[in-house]
């Protein structure tokens, strides 16, 4: 028992003081103690208890069933729920993901010891302190992961916890125990039970994180080439160009450190690069090219995203981004005006910084150049919206209606005749008024 103090919520002492008051033990376990013992906010609270689901129903007025099968019940306290979970033993794990049966235990020691981390292993409740019976706060001291008890029983019982295991280490900025990696290792191949929802959820943490080239660990261990094998063939691709000065995979690495932690940026810089492997070509100079690769790229990308289960909004942002992150123009306002039109006004902000992500991943030849040449489509692209010129039809001064209005017959040539009239207002953007536009109309 340590004797360190964690302050925890009124409504969860609450449910635990309950519990402890009608002779059972209870304790907030897992996560929570982790993140109050650092000094972070928790997500949510769980609690553990050696009472059953059926005894811990019949102490408070409002519960509902999550999973009551693995001894879960949640609590709700005011407008938050809390879920309290029996002790429990998992029994044989037959698919490297569930536990065929789950067996209720009064021993907090048996359930603590089937948890996958040291960190993540620790219990506590005002009466009894801080329980770290694996040495859990040791680890959390020097900044390790390390499984609870044997690695390779751990990673055994659950895949996904190797997987786990670098998202830890990402987000907490914590190396990686001996045993811990080498059983990440030679359990690797089995991540490939794992569900792809699963895995998604893991991967978009880890890139998430401080630490998103903690992947580079994920890919030496044989991690990725389980479920993200175009991972492997940039990091195995090298770059023999001035523009350059790392291979594919270390300047995916980077580039994705370069840009702030939102999930389609991130996906971006993972991706955007992965059409490079198939489509590299070196001149008699030993210069290596990679022409059209946005394009093979953005295949890749959606391919990825798909087996990867990610919902249409992302997959759709992502792949658009990746289509463009070449995309480069000199500093003109009527440049900036058509990019806008082409890559859309809502990402044309995030095109952007993934512009300025890439630059500064690449080599420093020509830096500033680019530098310089992204800044001033900065300035320009503040100045077009200011003045809130017309870069999509949805803000051209005459639509359709307006067209027929006009005598011109519905059908094909309204739509053409419509996104002519944007060319010429994207080139000239003072023509973007009602009576000017008709005024360009053909004779009809």
């Amino acid at each position: 028992m340590e004797h360190l103090r964690i302050s925890l919520p009124e409504r969860v002492d609450r449910i635990i003081t309950i519990l402890q008051n009608h002779g059972y033990e209870a304790y907030a376990v897992g996560g929570c103690v982790r993140d109050s013992v650092l000094g972070r906010e928790p997500e949510d609270w769980d609690i553990t208890t050696s009472a059953m689901p059926e005894e811990t129903k019949a102490l408070f007025a409002k519960t509902f069933d999550t999973g009551i099968e693995h001894g879960t019940v949640t609590v709700l306290m005011g407008d938050e729920g809390f879920e309290v979970t029996t002790y429990r033993i998992d029994g044989e794990y037959e698919d490297s993901r569930h536990p065929k049966e789950v067996t209720f235990t009064r021993n907090l020691k048996e359930d603590l010891q089937r948890r996958d981390f040291t960190i993540n292993a620790m219990a506590y409740n005002e009466k009894d302190g801080l329980v770290d019976i694996f040495g859990g706060i040791r680890d959390l001291r020097v900044g390790v992961i390390r499984c609870v008890g044997n690695a390779v029983e751990r990673f055994s019982e659950d895949a996904l916890r190797i997987l786990r295991g670098i998202r830890f280490a990402a987000q907490l900025g914590f190396g990686m125990e001996d045993d811990t990696r080498r059983a990440m290792g030679e359990l690797a191949p089995v991540l490939g039970k794992i569900s792809a929802e699963r895995i998604q959820a893991e991967l978009v943490k880890i890139i998430m994180s401080d630490r998103p080239g903690l992947l580079k660990d994920a890919y030496e261990l044989g991690i990725t080439q389980v479920f993200l094998p175009e991972f492997d063939r940039i990091m195995e691709t090298e770059q023999e160009t001035p523009h350059h000065m790392y291979s594919v995979g270390e300047h995916t690495l980077k580039a994705m450190k370069n840009i702030r932690a939102d999930k389609v940026l991130r996906l971006t810089m993972l991706l955007h690069d992965m059409g490079k492997p198939a489509l590299k070509t070196m001149d008699e100079a030993g210069v290596a090219h990679f022409k059209r690769h946005a394009a093979e790229s953005q295949m890749i990308a959606k391919e990825v995203l798909r087996r990867l289960k990610f919902d249409n909004d992302t997959r759709n942002k992502v792949t658009r981004l990746v289509c463009y992150h070449d995309y480069r123009m000199p500093a003109s306002a009527k440049n900036v005006r058509r990019a806008m039109n082409r890559i859309g006004e809502d990402l044309f902000p995030s095109y952007m910084e993934v512009r300025r992500a890439d630059v500064l991943a690449q080599s420093l030849y020509q830096r500033e150049e680019k530098i310089k040449n992204l800044d001033e489509i900065e300035a320009l692209y503040q100045e077009i919206t200011e003045a809130k010129q017309c870069v999509s039809l949805k803000h051209l001064a005459v639509s359709g209606k307006d067209l027929i209005a006009a005598g011109m017959k519905p059908g094909k040539e309204i739509g053409a005749c419509l996104n002519d009239l944007l060319e010429q207002v994207i080139e000239e953007p003072a023509l973007n008024e009602k009576e000017k536009l008709l005024k360009l109309l053909p004779p009809l």
